[in-house]
């Protein structure tokens, strides 16, 4: 049972309509922003933080953008947030191959060496303490520019918030996110956990 039950989607008309955002990018919106509206400002300035952080600005897709999140999830322990970033970088266009191997992503080719080297920044700054040193610097120089390396630091930062909040609240997941779960998480160990 979550810490905090969710409000109803009308509970608030700003945050509705903000979130019709999330009708793109999970079919849904997420309990976590009905959560977050027992003080709507905060449902209001995640919706857009989180609109910025995963606007494309070249060549960091939305599709990397969400394998990211996943990764950043993934190091945290988020299950809430592991379910909804594959399922978004599904709706994004992941290829197949990656999906299904996303686990793998140091060793399995269908992963570039720049996908590599983001995935890999993701997990060193998701880490506690964190682990981003002078390799993880020169292996992202090697294949991304500056602004590409802060949209990366956006998306991983964006779900060091959001992998706090969903496990702290045991935030219920919805049928959407489970489904994408159980196709490609389940088989490697995940499960809902707390977010029941």
């Amino acid at each position: 049972m979550p810490l905090i039950k969710p409000l109803s989607p009308n509970h608030s008309p700003e945050t509705k309509k903000l979130a019709t955002f999330f009708d793109e990018t999970l079919g849904f919106c997420p309990n976590s922003v009905l959560t977050m509206q027992h003080r709507p400002e905060i449902s209001k300035a995640f919706i857009n933080l989180n609109k910025a952080v995963m606007e494309n600005q070249g060549r960091v897709t939305s599709a990397l953008k969400r394998m990211i999140a996943w990764v950043s999830s993934n190091t945290a322990g988020c299950r809430y947030c592991q379910a909804h970033a594959i399922r978004a970088a599904e709706r994004y266009g992941a290829e197949q191959e990656k999906l299904d191997n996303i686990w793998e992503y140091p060793t399995h080719p269908a992963f570039s060496e720049a996908e590599r080297a983001a995935l890999d920044f993701s997990l060193a700054a998701s880490q506690i303490p964190n682990a981003v040193d002078e390799n993880i610097k020169k292996r992202l120089y090697k294949y991304w520019n500056e602004g590409e390396i802060v949209e990366m630091l956006g998306v991983i930062s964006l779900f060091g918030y959001l992998n706090r909040w969903n496990d702290s609240m045991g935030t219920s997941l919805e049928a959407g996110a489970v489904e994408s779960g159980e196709k490609y998480l389940e088989k490697h160990g995940w499960s809902k956990g707390k977010h029941q």
